[in-house]
């Protein structure tokens, strides 16, 4: 949150003459509203997202490493690649998120044959009534929606995986010459099989770029699993109430960017970020060795994005190094790619952001 500038000194004031300047009053008592005022929102953020947990809580079992993930990158306006064998609740969570948050959801399942005109609609020949003239008018795809869910991504071309690509960057589709606006707030929750690679199209890095985090979905434990049994096997399903309006959302990630970021932690961001490309002159020899590309400047602003809403979601004006490592996996872990090399020594991309994070060095706990 905007901390706010000192007070000016009274007895400086009376030495120059000014007397205690009622314009400087003005202008504290301004900052100090400002201050209430994105204290009131913090607690307001807060409390919306407990609801929304509780809300999702209801209808998913477990999973609450990834229900915060996806509230974070919501808060910081991005998007979210969610990774995970069928049967895990992913597309349920999903649409569990939109309809607690009272936000239009839509599903699109993405197959071999879709087209890009299927994702962000099309032109069509429409007879005005009245004159009995004929004109071209675009019908609007289900990409104008709040929350899009892109079901199985990878299996779809590049060609119609790309009709993403504006609306994820500019929250606008472009079509026939005219430019369409989102409506606000606009969220891409794309899934994908990490097991069945026959018939799929990797994403491209240019797309993969633009997700804010890669979430991978585990399996539930033992007794997550026995709990999933006896509600979807028993009784009615629980209802989901409406708890976050979508002018709300818009209102939090407008607060999470006033978030104050430390310079310390700033510095340690770029320096992470920077360690994992291996074409710099100071990369390391088994960065070099492991790492094909690294990460480009994209990460070092998301990662630091992401940190202040989770900094907000834990209760604290500033930024910590610790949200920044509590996040850097998902943040970097579909913008670093792998040598042959790594592959056949067995390196996974997990392994090298550890090892990144390991031999980074970390500030002592008194400044964090």
């Amino acid at each position: 949150m905007v901390t706010p500038p000192p007070r000016p000194n009274e007895s400086s004031n009376t030495a120059n003459g000014n007397g205690g300047d009622a314009s400087s009053g003005d202008a504290s008592s301004t900052d100090e509203a400002t201050l209430n005022s994105d204290v009131a929102a913090a607690e307001a953020l807060i409390h919306s997202v407990n609801q929304v947990k509780e809300q999702v809580s209801r209808v998913v079992v477990g999973q609450d490493e990834v229900v915060e993930q996806l509230l974070i990158a919501i808060l910081a306006r991005g998007h979210c690649l969610l990774e995970g064998v069928p049967g895990l609740a992913k597309t349920l969570m999903v649409r569990t998120l939109a309809s607690s948050m009272s936000l239009d959801f839509r599903r699109i399942q993405f197959t071999p044959d879709l087209m890009p005109g299927d994702i962000t609609g099309t032109d069509i020949i429409q007879e005005d009534h009245e004159t009995g003239r004929r004109e071209m008018v675009f019908r609007k795809g289900p990409i104008f929606t709040q929350m899009l869910l892109a079901d199985e991504i990878n299996r779809t071309p590049p060609k119609t995986q790309a009709a993403l690509l504006e609306a994820m960057q500019e929250h606008e589709v472009t079509a026939g010459g005219h430019t369409f606006p989102l409506a606000e707030p606009f969220f891409v929750l794309a899934t994908q099989n990490p097991i069945e690679q026959e018939g799929t199209y990797p994403l491209p890095e240019a797309q993969r770029d633009r997700f804010l985090f890669h979430v991978v979905v585990t399996y539930p434990s033992r007794d997550e699993e026995s709990e999933i049994i006896d509600r979807t096997t028993s009784g009615q399903p629980q209802e989901v109430q409406h708890v976050v309006t979508g002018e709300q959302i818009v209102q939090f990630q407008s607060l999470v960017r006033r978030v104050p970021l430390p310079p310390h932690v700033k510095e340690w961001v770029i320096d992470l970020v920077r360690d994992a490309r291996p074409n710099q002159p100071e990369a390391k020899d088994w960065v070099r060795e492991w790492i094909q590309w690294g990460p480009g400047p994209r990460a070092s602003q998301q990662l630091v994005l992401a940190a202040k809403a989770r900094a907000l979601l834990y209760g604290r004006t500033h930024v910590s190094i610790d949200d920044v490592l509590a996040l850097a996996l998902p943040v970097l872990r579909h913008r670093i790619v792998p040598t042959f090399a790594a592959e056949a020594d067995g390196v996974e991309v997990q392994d090298l952001i550890e090892r990144l994070i390991k031999e980074h060095a970390v500030a002592p706990a008194s400044i964090l």
